[in-house]
């Protein structure tokens, strides 16, 4: 098994997360993750979209340093970074909350 890269809360940067939520699917599965917690990859509200496709954007949010890889088995259940986003960038896990204007 290879090994995911996930940044130290210290060293996730503003570019990064911003750049990684500028996509609608990557924000999509980024609010769904700030309301309900864990989730594997089947509980996206995001459409359909394929694996391959799916993965790509999962891996974005991952190398950001918004999400967190668990995994058990076969499968793999992601988590927002909650206390860690809230820390370095303190309101970010609110707007992602926040209704769509």
């Amino acid at each position: 098994m290879k090994n995911l890269t996930i940044p130290a809360a210290s060293e996730m940067t503003l570019t990064a997360v911003c750049a990684a939520l500028g996509d609608p699917v990557r924000m999509k599965i980024a609010r769904c993750l700030a309301r309900s917690g864990e989730k594997n990859c089947s509980g996206f509200e995001v459409g359909h979209l394929s694996k391959s496709t799916l993965s790509h954007h999962i891996k974005i949010l991952r190398e950001s340093g918004l999400i967190q890889p668990r995994i058990q088995g076969k499968e793999h259940f992601y988590s927002l970074r909650k206390e860690e986003l809230d820390r370095r960038f303190p309101g970010l896990v609110a707007m992602l909350l926040a209704e769509e204007t």
